[in-house]
């Protein structure tokens, strides 16, 4: 019967076999699914950033709106305490953008024969997984403080939120170590 060996399980197995691990990758190792939960949390973790960052954008330009009016010939200047607000609630927005962007380009182990022969990548995966919960946790702090907030609330917020961000920066560089063998 033609294309008999295309219905043969044990052959088509192994030549899947023989294909995944040519390319490097066996979807049925731990170390695969770890890696894949990895991304997802810190993706999940970004999309968090995300919002909150929307959130800030939308009560800065509110903020400008109320505090920032056009200039009339009686005055023809802005406050500068209220332009100084705005700046920072700008500033909140980068920042967190900054950080939504570097969570998202945050390093795993390579899938490699040699990470593979020095590291035990499943156990420094769920290292890393740790302190991927703790990055989430974090980043779903931020989203909750500047939420459905207005720009008055989020500057008197302030200084929790930079303590919060320097907080994520700090769990991201320990993150790091743990790839660069220093932790």
């Amino acid at each position: 019967m033609p294309g008999e060996g295309f219905y043969d399980a044990g052959a088509l197995r192994q030549i899947a076999t023989n294909l995944f691990y040519g390319w490097g990758y066996n979807f049925y190792r731990k170390e695969n699914q770890l890696r894949a939960d990895d991304q997802l949390i810190r993706s999940k973790g970004a999309s968090l950033l995300g919002y909150a960052m929307s959130s800030v954008c939308e009560a800065e330009s509110a903020y400008r709106r109320e505090f920032l009016p056009p200039p009339t010939r009686a005055k023809p200047f802005p406050d500068a305490a209220a332009v100084e607000a705005a700046q920072r609630l700008e500033r909140l927005a980068k920042a967190i953008g900054a950080i939504e962007g570097a969570l998202q380009q945050q390093p795993v182990p390579e899938n490699d024969r040699m990470s593979q022969r020095y590291r035990q990548e499943a156990q420094t995966l769920e290292t890393l997984i740790e302190f991927d919960h703790r990055l989430v946790g974090q980043c779903e702090l931020v989203r909750s403080t500047v939420n459905g907030q207005n720009g008055t609330a989020i500057l008197k917020a302030m200084p929790d939120l930079d303590a919060g961000l320097q907080a994520i920066r700090e769990t991201m560089r320990n993150r790091e170590a743990v790839l660069l063998g220093g932790a």
